[in-house]
């Protein structure tokens, strides 16, 4: 497998990078490679799954999952409200649906509209259902996404919601990393693998057609072409419609992981919008374009700075006019504390939810005759986190789900038009939270950053250093980690007595683009000094020790956790990487990591390649150092990250004779499982290895 770059992954390597003598674990599906992971699965299950910790955690862990208690997320589609529910009897789920009076009944009257596990029989295949693609605004039309096994790749069918059936003779795109918009209802525009030329180096796809009801897949009209060497997330169309009947096709041309250029899809071609790079398109509300910064922007013609964060509007009948000149009108700005987390709309407004010094805020922002914007703020309880959220497209009325460490979520059903805001819809408690507390707490990072971390524990816990706890955090690509229900988390470790700790590290968006701006590339180690000196407040608050004191984290977060475990193997007893990227000097050419060259960097430039050789988990273990026993999960069919990186991991500490737990099982693409057994199972694994090594 080559690299991607223009210097190869391991060319020009320092005296201080190792040989790589694990490159035969790189196929993925190999029977050699697949031989060794069988063989550490079965090591590793023969010591956790005999374990007497594992079989009542799975029990406990099944039943919260399953729990019928369970709140249903709702979603709106054209005044009807859609769910999609998974217990024991619907492994792999249904979608159904029920009116908004109903939903908000105790019981309500649900009728199916698809069920995936029939499906996956009918099929004989495993098929997780990924969502679906609708034609707004009347959501009748739509594509369902079937994944097979929890993949990203996946296939599309047309499906009417209205009938609950497939198609027939309708569309259907076969398996691929796509993405696709409805223009009407038989006209799509598709994002896929055209062939030679049509997908970046990073494997997703740069090419954009328009595909016509009857007409050959293969005979579609090429209306967007990238480059190779757009190393984003893929260049994606989108089809923008408001309440008022306006109409929008943007076109977003992902140039690497945060550098886009944004273009309108007229009839005379695309036209690109004179935005900066770190800009996006998220929404259309009363004829006006909602464009969200990452960066400062000095509009064409214009002297006053926009800083990066704020949130403006682009009236869209001046944009296909003159898409250069392009007058924005400021809708909201960040302060020194609040920062723009996301934002929705309904028919006639907008929602825009905020997040001050990691606190939940959301306001209703109104767009009046005159042009200017105006917002009030929305009722939400304090201390609490807005965990979900969905809005009419067809009135003003919408729902959000609130929940918080030790809250069970709430759904409070609002109203646009007036403001209103009131509890709908509650959880019943998942596990006993009544003799527990949540504090949130400060440490003071190696170069003088205060960084905020939430604990979670015993109201009468004892500061003498002996409390097991669990610390986690993500740090990377301006993702917000807030408090949020963890019922397993909280049955397993909580009830157990355990300590909970989410650390609000740079890398993240807790505090706006800037926050997320100073981990980047080779300001990294500012994120792993974060995470270190929460760990060292933890000690020296007495909470716990090194002895009691374990890690866990997936995906980038999973590469915190290496970094940590490599850099201070002292401070932990317990450390789970979860579908880890670990290869930081091979990671571009390892599944999509081309496209996380704006995030980490790249080895083709040499003070990046030396900064990444610097921190590589699986570049920096020694055979001299003597490291905690890892806990190592990672799933066949990710492939997002891939299962090499753990596998790599593993394999060099079985060269340097160190210990280790590994699982990689087949299904669940980059997640904990393609179903909830399958997260049972998993997530009694991870909490067995917590109680063997911080609580025995």
């Amino acid at each position: 497998m080559t690299a991607i770059s223009s210097v190869p992954a391991r060319a020009q390597q320092s005296s201080l990078e190792q040989p790589d003598n694990n490159t035969w674990l790189e196929d993925i599906h190999g029977e050699r490679p697949m031989a060794w992971v069988k063989a550490e699965n079965a090591r590793t299950a023969a010591v956790l799954e005999k374990d007497r910790h594992f079989s009542p955690l799975e029990a406990e862990a099944l039943k919260v999952i399953e729990s019928p208690d369970r709140l249903p997320d709702p979603e709106f589609r054209n005044g009807t409200v859609y769910n999609t529910w998974r217990d024991a009897d619907h492994v792999r789920g249904i979608v159904r649906r029920t009116t908004l009076k109903d939903y908000l009944t105790t019981e309500p009257k649900w009728e199916t509209v698809l069920d995936y596990d029939a499906l996956s029989k009918a099929d004989k295949q495993s098929w997780v259902g990924e969502g679906f693609t609708c034609l707004q605004p009347d959501d009748e039309l739509c594509l369902a996404e079937l994944s097979a096994g929890g993949e990203d790749a996946s296939i599309l069918r047309e499906m009417n919601l209205k009938t609950g059936k497939f198609v027939e003779g309708g569309f259907v795109l076969p398996r691929g990393k796509q993405d696709v918009a409805w223009v009407d209802k038989d006209t799509l525009l598709v994002a896929r693998d055209w062939g030679t030329g049509t997908m970046s180096e990073a494997g997703y796809p740069i090419t954009i057609r328009q595909w016509k009801r009857g007409q050959p897949l293969e005979s579609a009209k090429e209306v967007f072409r990238g480059d190779v060497k757009d190393n984003g997330y893929g260049n994606s169309p989108r089809v923008l419609v408001d309440g008022q009947g306006h109409h929008a096709v943007i076109v977003q041309r992902n140039l690497s992981t945060f550098a886009a250029e944004n273009y309108l899809l007229l009839p005379g071609g695309a036209r690109k919008l004179a935005l900066p790079l770190k800009a996006r398109v998220g929404g259309l509300l009363g004829g006006q374009l909602l464009v969200t910064l990452e960066e400062d922007w000095t509009p064409e013609g214009q002297t006053n700075k926009i800083s990066q964060g704020s949130v403006v509007a682009l009236d869209l009948a001046a944009v296909e006019k003159d898409p250069v000149q392009l007058k924005p009108v400021v809708v909201f700005a960040p302060t020194a504390q609040e920062f723009e987390e996301w934002y929705g709309t309904t028919k006639n407004h907008l929602i825009l939810a905020t997040l001050e010094h990691v606190q939940q805020r959301a306001y209703v922002y109104t767009l009046g005759s005159d042009g200017d914007w105006t917002r009030k703020p929305l009722p939400l309880p304090a201390n609490l986190t807005i965990g979900s959220g969905t809005l009419s497209h067809t009135d003003d009325r919408f729902f959000m789900g609130v929940e918080g460490f030790l809250t069970p979520p709430s759904l409070w059903l609002g109203d646009a038009g007036d403001g209103s805001l009131a509890p709908a819809k509650s959880q019943k408690a998942q596990f006993d939270a009544s003799g527990d507390v949540v504090e949130q707490l400060e440490a003071t990072s190696k170069d003088g950053t205060k960084i905020p971390y939430f604990a979670v524990h015993r109201q009468d816990m004892r500061y003498d250093g002996s409390n097991p706890t669990l610390l986690t955090a993500y740090g990377g690509f301006q993702i917000a980690y807030t408090p949020y229900y963890f019922p397993v988390d909280g049955k397993l470790w909580l009830e157990h007595g355990g300590v909970y700790v989410l650390a609000n590290i740079r890398g993240g968006g807790e505090f706006g683009p800037a926050w997320h701006e100073a981990g980047l590339k080779t300001h990294r180690q500012r994120i792993y000094d974060d995470f270190y000196a929460v760990a060292q407040d933890l000690v020296t608050r007495k909470i716990t020790s090194s002895r009691r004191l374990g890690i866990i984290g997936g995906s980038n977060g999973g590469l915190l956790m290496g970094v940590e475990f490599t850099q201070h193997p002292e401070m932990w007893n317990a450390v789970v990487i979860q579908i880890p990227l670990l290869d930081m000097l091979g990671f571009e050419h390892l599944s999509a990591g081309a496209s996380w060259v704006g995030e980490y960097g790249s080895v083709s430039v040499p003070e990046e390649r030396a900064f990444l050789a610097s921190i590589s988990p699986y570049n920096q273990l020694k055979p001299d150092v003597h490291y905690p026993e890892p806990l190592i999960f990672t799933t066949t069919k990710d492939d997002r990250v891939g299962p090499v990186h753990a596998r790599k991991f593993a394999a060099r500490l079985e060269e340097f004779h160190k210990l280790f737990f590994y699982d990689e099982i087949i299904e669940g693409g980059h997640g904990e499982g393609a179903d909830k057994k399958q997260e049972a199972r998993t997530d009694a694994e991870y909490f067995t290895y917590l109680m063997m090594k911080l609580m025995d």
